[in-house]
């Protein structure tokens, strides 16, 4: 056939290499656009995703291709180190309400309605230029993985974790299920009272055993992969952090494409656009 065209064989093969290469421009700039716009956050799922919301047809496996060939990796997970527990004598505890089965340590980190059953703990942050500390007290919806409220702040206070109930209260009413671990915050007699007088259930994880909150554990690897690790914070201060830390909660909880089972079915939606879409559902 190359001879009847008076075609020379590495000619050929060249052009063919060249048509291969030139299959996948159709989806790089519009790929690189969504993980630029996610911020470096997105791995290749939610790229493929956000790549099926604009129109753009590609399978998961092509677009995981072209992203490593581009270099767009999201970043990878780090150890957390911060630790609020501060002992058990003369605090108050609660039961392991999430606590399934012990001997399998099997747990239940799932709600059937919005405002059932959340979960909290305490994060911090360490900047380069700022001898501050940033610490971060959210609320997890266990409905959805929803930031119902949070409070940050340069010191693990008491104030941190009362602004960030009182949030959760207002945004959801009281009367819900609120797990945490044993960090001395939680074992108060002011925040027992605080509980007590909105109607929260307290349910906590046991001593050393970080598994039993492993829900709010995981947002908060997802928040320094996403957020926090791999970005230059040289010249930082606090504030500016705070404020930049707000941005990024609002941005997970309205622009964040998250995976969700529907019908036996995967679905790729944002919290908030999820609420709005099920409506009474939700």
């Amino acid at each position: 056939m190359l001879a009847a065209l008076s075609l020379p064989r590495s000619t050929f093969y060249h052009r063919l290499s060249r048509a291969a290469a030139d299959r996948d421009a159709g989806i790089k700039a519009p790929e690189d656009e969504e993980f630029r716009a996610s911020g470096g956050r997105y791995g290749y799922r939610r790229a493929h995703a956000a790549l099926r919301a604009r129109g753009v047809v590609a399978s998961e496996k092509r677009v995981r291709r072209v992203m490593r060939e581009e270099g767009l990796e999201a970043a990878r997970p780090r150890r957390r180190r911060y630790s609020s527990y501060a002992g058990e004598e003369g605090r108050a505890c609660a039961p392991n309400l999430l606590l399934v089965d012990a001997s399998r340590d099997l747990h239940d980190f799932s709600a059937a309605a919005p405002g059932e059953t959340m979960v909290t703990d305490v994060t911090e942050f360490r900047l380069p230029d700022d001898a501050r500390k940033v610490y971060l007290s959210p609320v997890i919806d266990l409905y959805d993985g929803d930031v119902v409220s949070f409070s940050a702040g340069t010191s693990p206070s008491k104030a941190l974790v009362s602004e960030m109930l009182a949030g959760a209260v207002a945004a959801a009413g009281g009367g819900f299920t609120l797990h945490s671990d044993r960090g001395w915050h939680y074992r108060t007699p002011d925040w027992v009272a605080a509980c007590g007088s909105a109607g929260v259930t307290r349910s906590m994880s046991r001593r050393g055993h970080s598994p039993d909150n492993a829900a709010c554990e995981g947002f908060f690897g997802r928040l320094k992969v996403e957020f926090f690790h791999g970005r230059d914070w040289s010249g930082w201060r606090a504030e500016e952090f705070i404020a930049e830390l707000s941005s990024y909660i609002r941005w997970y909880r309205e622009g964040r494409l998250k995976a969700f089972r529907e019908g036996g079915r995967t679905v790729y939606d944002t919290i908030r656009g999820r609420r709005e879409r099920l409506g009474p559902a939700a």
